[in-house]
């Protein structure tokens, strides 16, 4: 696996895992204020999100990095 193609599969793992580490513990506030959308939560929490999605796509990439590296399954037939 080339340092490009390495890359750019972290960053798809990344952004895959991001969309499903989003919406765990959100919470609409109680009390909307103007402007805003009833469903945007309280408190995001984004850091914390980033920090764990680092994490899942960092050991996901290890697993298909490793994959792909032991010729478990070849893609070069």
């Amino acid at each position: 696996m080339s340092l490009f193609t390495g890359a750019m599969v972290y960053v798809i793992v990344w952004w895959l895992v991001l969309f499903t580490v989003l919406p765990f513990g959100n919470r609409a506030p109680e009390t909307v204020e103007p402007g805003h959308v009833e469903s945007a939560p309280e408190h995001p929490r984004m850091w914390i999100k980033a920090a764990v999605t680092t994490a899942i796509a960092t050991l996901i990439w290890g697993v298909i990095y490793w994959i792909i590296e032991s010729d478990l399954v070849s893609f070069r037939e």
